[in-house]
């Protein structure tokens, strides 16, 4: 049987959260095809994604960005853990392509870390690069890699030009170093459940506004939620057990642990769909769930992520959004923040069967 080898991120669950959908379409297109899944995200995000066998081994592919919290980057460690870790590529490559081939593999599929593709090579296999940014582009974002890790870029560059080809979605920066790139749809779980249906399940109220505190897996710092159970008009969801601090509690939050979600069948593109407003810091993942479930997006800076202003130009045609400063959302001021969002017009639904795109290219790439 054909072996797909997913080589995923870790930094954040976008990558994941893509993947995961990536994943069930070649699944549906190819269930002959054998998955593995390598990665340092965490095993349970792909477990309660897929509903059938795949391998997952816990491997760190990349460094990513070393985050403080969810809106600020700890640029110099991120710089020099990613030189430390990249200056000894060459014998990561090859650990990687014996991993490979020991496995059989037939194809890797890499968001995004360059180590994949210079491994995939190594082992004479192919490699699709899929993602909306690659890792040289954001480090050559900061001006203090130049004077900390002068050959890093290069070196990514180099790894990144041993792949076949690349699927860049929208949203994109980067990708200089592929001869075949390939732009797709955006790719990005869409909720199959009707938001009325999740809101009676959950106990929240049918005709409030709700919003979702989403800030990943990073967290931020302390909001005045006493501030914020002022708006009566809206009501605060949270998920993932007790939020950073204690937790707000009262009539106006309401606060649900991911098992228990999960325990339900409701997955958080569910939770997505069922809300009026996402508030947030702007990433790919978020972006496009909230574009494909027709959510609202309060956002606010996430700090020094060269990412961001492509994020951020690219929202208006993708969903309804609004810019909240951190002042404003640390005193808890949402309010008019909130009711002028809520008043713009919706945009018109993007396209967003990339998982289905990307999943024919790697079809056709198995069967060559």
């Amino acid at each position: 049987m054909p072996v797909a080898v997913f080589a995923v991120s870790g930094h954040g669950f976008g990558h994941a959260s893509r993947q995961t959908e990536i994943i069930r379409a070649l699944h549906e297109r190819r269930p002959d095809v054998e998955i593995d899944v390598r990665t340092s995200a965490p095993r349970w995000f792909f477990e309660r994604a897929l509903d059938f066998p795949f391998s997952f081994e816990t491997v760190e592919l990349d460094t990513g960005v070393v985050q403080i919290d969810s809106l600020e980057v700890d640029v110099r460690t991120s710089i020099t853990r990613a030189a430390a870790f990249h200056r000894a590529l060459d014998e990561r490559v090859d650990a990687e392509a014996r991993a490979l081939t020991a496995r059989g593999a037939n194809l890797v599929v890499g968001d995004v870390p360059p180590l994949a593709c210079a491994a995939a090579a190594r082992a004479g296999i192919p490699s699709m690069v899929v993602g909306n940014f690659t890792w040289d582009w954001i480090y050559a974002g900061y001006p203090e890699t130049a004077a900390l890790a002068p050959d890093l870029v290069r070196t990514l560059r180099d790894a990144y030009s041993r792949a076949t080809a690349a699927c860049r979605l929208p949203l994109h920066g980067g990708f200089g170093a592929f001869e075949t790139i390939v732009d797709v749809p955006l790719v990005a779980r869409r909720s199959t459940r009707k938001p009325g249906e999740v809101r009676r399940q959950l106990d929240l109220p049918p005709d409030a506004a709700l919003a979702l505190f989403a800030f990943g897996r990073y967290g931020i710092g302390t909001v005045d939620w006493s501030e914020v159970a002022r708006i009566r008009r809206c009501r605060v969801v949270f998920t993932s057990g007790p939020h950073p601090g204690g937790g707000p509690d009262g009539h106006s939050f309401a606060t649900f642990d991911e098992r228990t979600l999960a325990a339900q069948d409701i997955a958080f593109e569910d939770l997505v769909a069922a809300v009026d407003v996402v508030v947030t810091k702007p990433g790919y993942g978020i972006i496009a769930e909230c574009a494909v479930n027709d959510t609202a997006m309060l956002y606010t800076s996430r700090g020094r992520f060269p990412e961001y202003e492509v994020l951020v130009a690219g929202l208006p045609a993708l969903t309804r959004a609004a810019f909240i400063g951190h002042d404003d959302l640390f005193t808890g001021r949402w309010g008019g923040h909130l009711d002028r969002l809520l008043a713009q017009p919706r945009p018109r639904p993007p396209a967003a069967d990339g998982a289905q795109v990307v999943a024919d290219a790697l079809a056709a790439l198995l069967s060559r």
